[in-house]
């Protein structure tokens, strides 16, 4: 069974009860409106399961190595999965889909908005292409720029 990114839930949860059991042992990010959607993603050892963003994607893990800029092998050996490169790499990629899912209006769209919109501050670069050049700041502080009301 695949689950959804909708599953997830992402409102936050004002009682902390209920967050610790939704969210499990919290983080230092538990407070954050969007960490619930990255959380989802990190199992108990604080390792990200590629397989399970591949699934709620709809992705193989192909894909998700591509549109991470990881080599085929590098997702599908297990080993190699929970290497600090590919691990950093995902939740960079996750980080991202998480800030702009709302505006969006779910993670499909912010997936095809990360994939294929070309951001003409950043010299016309998709999200994609700079989180493979290692430059997922760069998309973090221009959303984190337009979140408070600056122009695209």
């Amino acid at each position: 069974m695949t689950t959804s990114a909708r599953d997830i839930g992402g409102k936050q949860i004002a009682d902390p009860r209920v967050r610790k059991k939704r969210l499990g042992a919290p983080t230092k990010y538990a407070m954050l409106p969007n960490a619930g959607f990255v959380t989802h993603f990190i199992d108990s050892g604080g390792i990200i399961d590629v397989d399970r963003v591949a699934d709620t994607f709809r992705m193989t893990k192909g894909q998700l190595a591509e549109t991470v800029g990881l080599g085929t092998a590098t997702i599908g050996k297990a080993d190699r999965r929970t290497a600090p490169r590919t691990q950093s790499r995902v939740r960079e990629m996750l980080e991202i889909v998480a800030l702009i899912r709302e505006w969006a209006g779910g993670e499909t769209q912010a997936m095809a908005w990360y994939r294929s919109q070309p951001i003409p501050a950043l010299d016309g670069r998709t999200p994609e292409a700079l989180v493979k050049a290692g430059e997922a700041g760069a998309v973090r502080d221009y959303l984190d720029h337009l979140a408070l009301g600056g122009f695209a």
